[in-house]
């Protein structure tokens, strides 16, 4: 019976493996070492920064981000900013209030803007609702272990233009080599030290990429760090308990064991 379900699961996963590389057909998506993954991984403040100056500077002109409150911007295990500066960082968006009934700067407790440009999706779920592997291609395993790897998936989109361009029925489409279908209709956001970093962090394409992921990973998950402490203690609590059982069930019945019955 065991031998059974343990060929079941390896046809699913295999299955899993190759219905996922037809959905993608040739596409790539490249591993990357992000300091969030695994059991004890952290966001990196610094970079969760670098990736919102990122998102402000290039990706807010057409993607937005409703469903993240500018407040959370102060969070511990988030990009963790000065209260001044939310507010300040809130101002620079207008929100249209019904009971002023005209536009007004944001604060703190309003939401990000919803996507400025047709057809843009919002950015706040991107992170969790695009699966990718998470690692190389052909292990189902890695994957079901991992976890879907969007974070992958988003940095080998900014990074996988290859500087192609066609025409379809007046639409441009762009080479990308992560893309399923191999064209897009996003043309490149990124093009390297475009943005000029305010902790003087070396830019490039993939440092970009990387840390605007990062920030939109947060973004999708912004209490990662909340629930991996919570499973941790969790696990320790289990555990504890076990060895409390196990040690609590020899004793109880070492005097019973001990005993020698005579037939």
């Amino acid at each position: 019976m065991l031998k059974k379900i343990s060929i079941a699961a390896v046809a699913a996963l295999s299955l899993t493996a190759g219905g996922a590389m037809a959905a993608g057909g040739e596409s790539h998506v490249h591993d990357v070492d992000f300091s969030f993954e695994g059991p004890f991984g952290t966001f990196d403040q610094n970079q969760l920064q670098r990736g919102l100056q990122v998102y402000t500077e290039v990706c807010s002109a057409c993607h937005g981000l409703r469903y993240v409150p500018l407040r959370t911007l102060a969070d511990e295990g988030g990009p963790h900013l000065p209260e001044d500066q939310v507010r300040a960082y809130a101002a620079q968006m207008d929100i249209y209030d019904a009971e002023l009934d005209e536009d007004r700067p944001r604060i703190p407790t309003d939401h990000f803007p919803s996507e400025g440009a047709e057809g843009a999706p919002d950015l706040s779920l991107m992170a969790k609702a695009r699966a990718g592997f998470h690692g190389p291609y052909g292990s189902g395993i890695n994957q079901f272990v991992k976890g879907i790897g969007g974070p992958e998936y988003i940095v080998s989109i900014l990074t996988g233009y290859t500087g192609e361009e066609k025409e379809e029925a007046g639409t441009t489409f762009y080479e990308n080599t992560a893309f399923p279908g191999g064209w897009i209709a996003m043309s490149p956001p990124l093009y390297g030290e475009d943005v000029e970093y305010a902790d003087g962090h070396p830019t490039s394409i993939h440092h970009e990429a990387e840390d605007v992921t990062a920030f939109l990973m947060w973004a999708a998950e912004p209490k990662m760090m909340a629930r991996k402490q919570a499973g941790f203690l969790g696990v320790l609590f289990l555990t504890v308990l076990t060895v409390l059982l196990y040690l609590t069930n020899k004793k109880i019945w070492a005097p019973i064991k001990g005993k020698k019955f005579e037939a």
